[in-house]
């Protein structure tokens, strides 16, 4: 381990010769030189220290939409970078490499990360933690977020939510965006699948969504959570948020621990049509391009075709034939069509 990695936690306290770490819901209670669930925070003399601080497992330049985040500065880029370790233990996850294992790193110092990605260009908005679990990252997240603000960058998360409220609120006024996984509706599946809480997660949502942009995906996965009557569930309780949340169902694939068939095509299409019920914008991921565009929650008109990047928004962004307003963060980067 590189000394330079190693750096104090914030939010734990010392019992005796253990500490209780007191970022996340499992509160994990760690014994001298053992570290939590997450793999990344350990007890050092009775100090809780992140061994990932610095240490950066992956880095590219993504289209936003990649995160997935479409309503977010649609058409522009974001660096993004992720480390390793996870407070969950999908049985499915798709990034379980870095997320479950120990990957190769390089040290990028938040100063460094910032300034790579001011020399990005290419449309690029700002810093998109991502790729494994960015909570687990929280200080190093913290400190480069505050630096890309200096730097008039934009600050995003793709995150499974699983965070305390304390640490989460002292974060988010540093966030201008969160994509955010609600990895099924049921509490069992939560608990079975994730080593999870249905209901950490939402308070999440609702938190985050009062505070910055937020976007939701669900990964829909056969006879697990892909019930008509729990996608109604969750496009209600988003709707109660907020009915313009956009919300991403993905399909799934076989990975990691998880053999089950992939998703059939229907069944996301039945989710698309049911969400579309109570919510303004829904997509479908990995779909061969299907469910990716957005139309008006208005009229149905076409606003924007991201398989030929073109956007029919008005200057106002607002719907070119009902003139109702499209619920868009930020410019949109694609070449203006006539409708």
């Amino acid at each position: 381990m590189n000394r330079e990695m190693l750096h104090e936690a914030l939010y734990y306290t010392r019992q005796d010769h253990n500490v209780r770490c007191d970022l996340c819901p499992k509160t994990c209670l760690i014994p001298p030189d053992k570290t939590g669930f997450c793999r990344v925070r350990r007890n050092r003399d009775g100090k809780l220290m992140t061994e990932n601080y610095g240490a950066c497992s992956s880095w590219a330049l993504d289209p936003i939409e990649k995160k997935p985040l479409y309503h977010f500065y649609p058409g522009s880029h974001i660096f993004s970078i992720g480390t390793w370790g996870c407070n969950f233990a999908c049985q499915f996850c798709q990034n379980w490499q870095i997320a479950q294992k120990s990957p190769p790193t390089e040290e990028l110092a938040p100063g460094e990360a910032v300034a790579m990605a001011v020399r990005a260009g290419r449309n690029n908005i700002g810093i998109a933690y991502t790729y494994s679990e960015p909570s687990v990252w929280y200080e190093y997240i913290r400190d480069t977020a505050l630096l890309a603000r200096q730097e008039q960058l934009k600050n995003v998360m793709i995150t499974n939510g699983y965070i305390n409220a304390g640490p989460l609120q002292e974060l988010l006024p540093l966030i201008d965006a969160m994509n955010i996984d609600v990895k099924a509706f049921n509490a069992p599946f939560y608990r079975q699948m994730c080593a999870g809480e249905l209901e950490r997660v939402k308070e999440t949502v609702e938190l985050a969504a009062e505070s910055c942009h937020v976007e939701v995906t669900t990964l829909l996965i056969p006879g697990q959570n892909d019930k008509r009557q729990e996608i109604a569930a969750l496009a209600k309780w988003l709707a109660s948020i907020d009915k313009n949340i956009p919300l991403h169902f993905s399909r799934y694939f076989p990975n990691y621990q998880m053999e089950l068939p992939p998703t059939p095509a229907a069944t996301l299409e039945m989710a698309y049509e049911e969400a579309r019920q109570y919510l303004s914008y829904v997509y479908l991921g990995n779909l061969a391009g299907r469910g990716v565009n957005t139309y008006c929650p208005a009229c149905g008109q076409l606003i924007i075709d991201r398989q030929t990047g073109c956007s029919y928004a008005t200057p106002d962004q607002e719907c070119p034939r009902c003139r109702e307003p499209v619920s868009v963060i930020g410019p949109i980067y694609l070449r203006g069509c006539h409708a």
